[in-house]
């Protein structure tokens, strides 16, 4: 049964926080911020990458946690929330085509649209969908784009995962090894926190200065 507090904590919770998300809905919240983030295009700013990492981080326990999760339910439901959710995500787009993202105002989620259809030109299907995985917005456009594109249903189910385990399973696991091997690491939550969304854009900076390189050596070419 729900307590008042406990609903009075769920009412209040910051969606953009990871860990006001775990404090208010636990590893049952990881797996539907993980399914909307990855297979509903409203879902594109929410916290995916910290949220595995802190889920992580609190099953191990230490320090003064208000918040304690349990390592293997949070595994299963953060890998049936990524696979569900990119597979969601084809299949909307597989049926509405780009309707959807056309319609969005969203400056950021065009942005992510963009570096969407610049994976899937460079790299190919199969690439493209385990990268975008690591990439924040783009991971969310991506699946629904690869429905509209109607890149075959076999090639993007192994590839999304392949990349949705490694990316969900990934970053859970990364967070639980480092709360189990550095003492009161909870202390240091929010600048870790702060670490994994800066790496989260690493793949974005590589990419920019490919592309730039790409345009230099053309233009010295002419």
């Amino acid at each position: 049964m729900t307590t008042p507090s406990h609903l009075a904590a769920q009412l209040a919770v910051n969606v953009l926080d990871a860990h006001s998300l775990l404090a208010a809905f636990g590893v049952l919240g990881v797996g539907v911020v993980l399914f909307a983030e990855t297979g509903l295009l409203v879902g594109f700013f929410l916290p995916g990458d910290s949220l595995l990492f802190t889920a992580g981080l609190l099953c191990t326990g230490t320090g003064d946690q208000a918040v304690k999760l349990s390592l293997v339910p949070l595994l299963v439901a953060a890998a049936l929330g990524a696979l569900a959710g990119a597979q969601c995500g084809y299949l909307l787009g597989r049926k509405a085509g780009g309707v959807l993202i056309a319609r969005s105002r969203s400056r950021r989620l065009r942005e992510g649209v963009k570096r969407a259809e610049e994976l899937l030109e460079r790299y190919g299907y199969a690439k493209a969908v385990v990268l975008a995985r690591f990439v924040p917005v783009v991971r969310t456009v991506l699946n629904p784009m690869a429905g509209a594109l109607e890149v075959p249903v076999r090639t993007f189910t192994l590839w999304q995962v392949i990349g949705g385990l490694a990316w969900s399973i990934g970053l859970t696991l990364a967070g639980y090894a480092l709360g189990s091997s550095v003492p009161n690491v909870d202390r240091y939550l929010l600048p870790l926190v702060a670490l994994i969304v800066v790496m989260s854009l690493v793949p974005l900076l590589v990419e920019a200065l490919h592309a730039r390189r790409g345009a230099d050596v053309r233009g010295g070419s002419k």
